[in-house]
């Protein structure tokens, strides 16, 4: 940060710094907006709990920025804040934006960085890091050596724990680099009297054994008259499985016979007979299936349990005392159904109802029945901050917890009129820590505190860690 902080101020001088009639005002918000341009540019490092997605955020945003600030502050007796926000966050810097949270974070930073205290001094960009007074060029290059903290996620806005994140996906990454530099003929089999064709051979015995039968549609549909919302959820659910499990079932049944010699061994063959050596999820099951960042045999055990929580379901199609929300293909839908499901009972327009979420302060196994109402949901993880059961809002993460679990949260639907908007965080749901195109939904968390703060923390909830 420190190196990006002073690269930001160094394309301006001092010269720069006295062109504008409100001098103390300009150097005040350009300063500013140098600190801004190096927390976008560098909390890409962070991954997904940076950014959803990479920009290219550049020298030229941050120059173009200071132009448009001069012209606006020579054309305004008084410092137009908001419009200076929203031509930075939305146009200079937010052109590059392409996701709604991205564009959000952006708005929150400058709000946090460009307020009328920002002139005064009554401002801290980050903890321990206020606003410095009105100096001249060498005065801020030696501002920023003398006061910025030493580098650290706090200076972003984040948890400490992200700097954890960082450094695993660093390692794993270097890892990668080193496992795909190997020859893929060799491996664990060159050390041990298993072959590489047994190896998988025990592999493909193992999952066709422990692979159930299809779901029979035909009977599951002729054992239901109403077709609600819920049960078209779990017909969807079951034939999706369907598709998913035939597939596995096909292809590993080909690649078996290509093995013993009965079928000609072909580029897919092969594909699949290195991935199922290599623990990693084939691309042909990644396409019928859901996001998922696990290995091949973890994904496997997490696809059966997927299995064992439909046929519970559609057993008796009543809904379950809490519901796994990750355990579906499309979750959306069946928080979807939770709205369609009030609605016709109410008689209630879909388009004025959204989603109520209560976080309970109990636990899966606490749970005999469903609500009247809605559905209790479990499994949920949250990345970059806590629930406090206590408090009954978000907190702190503690340190070295990255993605502590949540209690069962209760969902009904209500109409629009009726939701909470204070002391609301506006949380997004995630189905992996990729986050950005595994969007699920929003869930509005109670905070005590303010929910910029949640906002530049990268906080949300995911369905799989």
């Amino acid at each position: 940060m420190l190196a990006n902080v002073h690269k930001a101020l160094d394309n301006f001088n001092q010269e720069t710094l006295e062109m504008c009639g409100k001098e103390a005002e300009f150097k005040a918000i350009l300063f500013s907006l140098c600190y801004f341009h190096a927390v976008v540019a560098e909390r890409r490092k962070f991954g997904p709990q940076g950014w959803n997605r990479s920009y290219p955020f550049n020298v030229g945003d941050l120059t173009i920025s200071v132009y448009v600030l001069y012209n606006y502050l020579e054309a305004n007796n008084r410092v137009p804040w908001e419009d200076l926000r929203y031509l930075f966050g939305e146009i200079m810097y937010g052109g590059h934006i392409t996701d709604d949270w991205d564009r959000r974070l952006c708005r929150t930073y400058l709000e946090e960085f460009m307020q009328p205290e920002l002139v005064d001094g009554d401002l801290n960009f980050a903890t321990g890091f206020p606003a410095p007074p009105n100096l001249d060029y060498v005065g801020y290059h030696n501002y920023i050596d003398d006061n910025l903290p030493s580098e650290s996620p706090h200076l972003y806005g984040l948890h400490p724990n992200a700097e954890i994140g960082f450094l695993t996906t660093l390692s794993e990454q270097a890892f990668k680099t080193i496992f795909e530099l190997q020859p893929r003929d060799s491996g664990a089999a060159s050390s041990s009297s298993i072959s590489r064709e047994d190896v998988v051979k025990n592999i493909i015995d193992d999952f066709l054994d422990k692979l159930p039968e299809e779901f029979n549609m035909v009977e599951l549909m002729a054992r239901v008259e109403d077709r609600t919302p819920f049960i078209i959820v779990a017909f969807q659910e079951c034939e999706r499985m369907n598709i998913l499990v035939r597939e596995l079932k096909r292809s590993l049944r080909e690649l078996l016979l290509g093995l013993k010699g009965e079928l000609t061994i072909t580029t897919d063959m092969e594909t699949l007979e290195g991935s199922l050596f290599f623990d990693q999820v084939p691309d042909n099951w990644t396409k019928r299936a859901y996001p998922s960042m696990y290995g091949l045999q973890s994904w496997f055990a997490d696809l059966l349990i997927r299995i064992k929580e439909l046929e519970a379901w559609s057993n008796d199609f009543n809904l379950p005392s809490s519901v796994w929300l990750a355990g579906f293909f499309n979750p959306q839908s069946f928080l979807t159904a939770i709205m369609q499901q009030t609605a016709r009972k109410n008689e209630w327009p879909l388009d004025k109802m959204c989603l109520s979420c209560d976080v309970t302060k109990k636990w899966k196994e606490d749970f005999s029945a469903p609500p009247r109402e809605g559905a209790y949901v479990n499994g949920l993880f949250m990345e970059g901050a806590r629930w406090d059961v206590n408090v009954g809002s978000i907190a702190n993460s503690l340190m070295k917890e990255l993605f502590p679990q949540m209690p069962v949260i209760y969902i009904k639907a209500i109409t629009q009129d009726k939701q909470e908007t204070k002391n609301i965080y506006e949380c997004p749901v995630y189905k992996t820590r990729t986050r950005g195109p595994t969007f699920v939904w929003t869930f509005n968390l109670k905070t005590k505190e303010k929910s910029a703060k949640w906002t530049l923390g990268g906080v949300c909830l995911l369905l799989q860690v």
